[in-house]
């Protein structure tokens, strides 16, 4: 039984043995787990810290902007200088591809011709508007971004520019002599003598003056400022009228033979294209009549052929009663009615042609203008006569195509081109063709439904044709006869409004520009009090409300002139003559030593000596410490 008991007794303590064995196992892997749980939260905080530069202790819970806040935001941002000249740089950026790229508003033909050329990068120019860059959407966008920042710039600077205006000059300085320019003397005059004539002397010198004890506070150069906002404000006048003048402008052109006549009305334009404001009644009332076209080329030297002097004579008028005067029209001195320029543009050469037809009468009779395909005018062109019948009287069309050259080289030259612009030797090439003319300019002839005339060999008829000489056709009586040539001259009729704003604009930017550069805008005080020993001390100092390199010498003259009224002391004055004598032998004795002479015994007297104030006319460049006056040549001491 004990045996028993005591196993049992020993069982149940190596049970109890056993559980609490088990027991500090089970603790020790939780605590263990804990332990590496902690430690991998520490090591995630530890890689935390140091991916990111926030400070190791709770982030600022900082609110996110309404939509109010980011709309003053932006309004800030665009109306800072900074974005002003960063979008006056971009919008000289984006003039740059209407310059290179031809443009469909100014010539839509050498637009045509790209296109052809350039079958890959057309499609693209397209898409981003290179083709109408002023009128782009990028580019309007620009331009008016920077108008709102402009605005946005000029409108506050405005009130505190007229703020600064109407306030007064601060007061004095307590310590002057802290100023960047500072001098001062010792004078017998009273004080208030002293102050009142420098008030005066300020005034005459356009200060705005202001006494405040015993000092006078003056200020001068707001036209610094001035300047800055009427070059700001001739900016926005310069983008406004450009924009006037593309949103109401017009320009067409007008061939006119020698002898003819144009008319300024929609009707008589070859070609006209407008704003997207412009009406019909805006165009100018005038007229012209081409009375004489001169044209003179180099006939000799290696500059055979080029042009020396264009020049129309024409007869103009002004309104529907004006009075006909004479004048001219050369290239880039157009002719001027109110708002319209009308330029020389080009020249030729228009043969004059008859046609009659198979029944013998004239079916056709005139000028014909043919265009020019080269430098010595060697011009394409064609006839057409609507108004034709043939030998049977059956109504029909004719058409005839060829070049028109001013000076033939002859038949040995083998060439049909001219050899110089100058009408020497006219000759005129064509071919015959009848049947529908359809709709297509009078320079071109679509010969797809035509049929050409033909010899009786079977060949196509052309023929060469000297003035006086006749073209017979097949058809019965039909011919064409070369009578003549005549000229013509190419005008281009622009009317654009704004060009005086835009002048009188960018003068008002070049003299703001200069006045906000040139002009200073700087601080004068004068401080008159009585010294310990009776005398009136005077001090005057100036700042420069920007980099001024001439306000100590400003400040220099206006002490001298002061001093006419308020002289220094005659001891004081002695002082100074001493002073600068000695500093005279001082620099003497030191040239005679750079040049290895003896330099000569010094003057009896200290080797220096102090002042009770600077020289007249000389200016400290900053203000000496408390006690400390400035010497004779306006060093501190």
């Amino acid at each position: 039984m004990r045996t028993t008991s005591i196993a049992s007794g020993d069982s149940g303590s190596s049970e109890n043995t056993g559980s609490d064995a088990a027991g500090t196992a089970g603790e020790e892997k939780r605590l263990a787990r804990e332990a590496a749980s902690q430690l991998d939260q520490l090591d995630q905080e530890s890689q935390r810290s140091t991916l990111s530069t926030a400070p190791g202790e709770d982030r600022l819970n900082v609110p996110s902007m309404s939509a109010v806040g980011w709309a003053r935001w932006i309004w800030r941002q665009l109306t800072s200088m900074r974005v002003a000249l960063i979008l006056l740089f971009l919008l000289s950026l984006a003039a740059i591809p209407g310059s290179v790229i031809p443009q469909t508003d100014v010539d839509s033909v050498k637009v045509e011709e790209f296109r052809k050329k350039h079958d890959v990068l057309s499609p693209v120019y397209e898409k981003l508007q290179l083709f109408d860059v002023y009128t782009s959407v990028w580019f309007s966008a620009i331009y008016i971004l920077l108008f709102i920042s402009l605005a946005g710039c000029i409108v506050p600077r405005t009130w505190q520019f007229v703020g600064q205006l109407r306030g007064r000059p601060p007061r004095a300085p307590r310590r002057l002599d802290r100023m960047p320019a500072y001098t001062t003397w010792h004078t017998g005059t009273a004080p208030d003598d002293v102050l009142s004539r420098a008030s005066k002397l300020l005034g005459k010198r356009r200060f705005r003056v202001q006494r405040d004890g015993d000092a006078v506070a003056s200020e001068k150069g707001f036209l610094r400022e001035a300047g800055n906002l009427v070059f700001h404000i001739a900016l926005i006048v310069l983008l406004l009228a450009f924009a006037a003048g593309q949103l109401w402008k017009s320009e067409g052109g007008k061939l006119i033979i020698q002898g003819d006549g144009f008319s300024n009305t929609l009707t008589q334009y070859d070609d006209f294209k407008s704003g997207s404001l412009f009406d019909a009644d805006d165009l100018d009332s005038f007229g012209f009549t081409l009375d004489r076209f001169h044209a003179t080329y180099e006939e000799s030297g290696p500059e055979k052929g080029t042009a020396r002097d264009f020049r129309a004579d024409v007869s103009f008028w002004k309104g529907a009663d004006g009075k006909e005067k004479q004048s001219s029209i050369e290239v880039n001195h157009p002719l001027e009615a109110g708002d319209t320029k009308v330029y020389l543009n080009g020249n030729g050469y228009a043969p004059v042609v008859s046609v009659k037809d198979g029944e013998g009468r004239t079916a056709y009779r005139g000028p014909v203008p043919f265009l020019p395909q080269d430098g010595n005018l060697t011009s394409s062109g064609v006839v057409k006569v609507t108004d034709y019948r043939n030998a049977k009287g059956f109504k029909d069309q004719l058409g005839f195509q060829g070049f028109f050259v001013p000076t033939f080289g002859g038949s040995g030259s083998g060439s049909m081109f001219s050899q110089s612009p100058s009408l020497k030797y006219p000759v005129l090439f064509l071919t015959a063709y009848h049947g529908p003319l359809g709709f297509e300019s009078v320079y071109q002839l679509d010969t797809e439904p035509m049929k050409q005339f033909k010899e009786k060999d079977g060949k196509p008829l052309a023929k060469k044709i000297l003035p006086g000489e006749s073209m017979k056709l097949p058809d019965g009586k039909a011919s064409l006869k070369f009578e003549g040539v005549r000229k013509w001259a190419q005008f281009q009729i622009v009317h654009q409004v704004g060009n005086g704003w835009a002048l009188g604009g960018a003068l008002a930017a070049i003299g703001g520009l200069a006045g906000s550069l040139f002009i200073q805008r700087r601080r004068v005080w004068v401080r008159a009090v009585e010294g310990p020993d009776g005398r009136t001390v005077v001090e005057m100092a100036g700042l420069g409300r920007s980099e001024s390199a001439r306000l100590p010498e400003e400040l220099g003259d206006l002490a001298l002139a002061l001093q006419t009224d308020a002289p220094p002391t005659h001891a004081e004055a002695a002082q100074h003559t001493d002073a600068a004598q000695h500093t005279d032998a001082e620099e003497e004795r030191e040239e005679d030593a750079d040049a290895g002479q003896d330099p000569a015994p010094a003057a009896s007297g200290p080797a220096s000596r102090s002042a009770s104030g600077t020289t007249p006319g000389k200016t400290t460049e900053a203000g000496p410490q408390d006690g400390a006056e400035a010497s004779p040549r306006g060093e501190r001491q």
